[in-house]
């Protein structure tokens, strides 16, 4: 069973490098879905208790914000893996502005969650790292991080 853990700024790929890598295989938890903590915490405990492989697809950009899943998932027993969104800030303000509707975000959100985004270490209990970047035609290439 795995627990992974997205961590980047919005308009970094998450969703769309989930729905390419983990959609059939991993339920996806995401607070732009399920638009409270509430919810977001019954489908969490839900999987824990299943026993079934998710994905945090939330931009989780500081150690406390991972924490909340790290304890809860390895006392369960799962194997915890973060992947890492290394984008430029005018990456993601350039794909957040092709979003329509409530999911564009306003720059000054981008920017801020930007600012105060720290990388994932193996140290706050991550089995596995890795880096991911966004290449042409929304391409992927995911490297183990240092």
């Amino acid at each position: 069973m795995e627990a992974i853990i997205f961590v980047g700024v919005q308009g970094s790929g998450k969703t769309t490098f989930y729905r390419q890598r983990f959609f059939d295989t991993h339920l996806r938890i995401s607070l732009d879905m399920l638009r409270t903590r509430y919810r977001e915490q019954l489908l969490f405990a839900a999987c824990l208790a299943a026993q079934q492989s998710f994905v945090i697809d939330n931009t989780n950009p500081l150690p406390s914000d991972r924490a909340r899943y790290i304890a809860p998932a390895r006392n369960a027993g799962f194997r915890i893996i973060a992947y890492f969104f290394e984008t430029p800030l005018a990456d993601a303000i350039r794909r957040n502005k092709q979003r329509v509707g409530k999911q564009r975000i306003p720059v000054p959100a981008v920017a801020g969650t930007f600012r105060k985004m720290r990388a994932p270490t193996r140290e706050e209990g991550f089995d596995e790292v890795y880096a991911v970047t966004v290449k042409a035609a929304d391409g992927f290439v995911v490297s183990t991080s240092a």
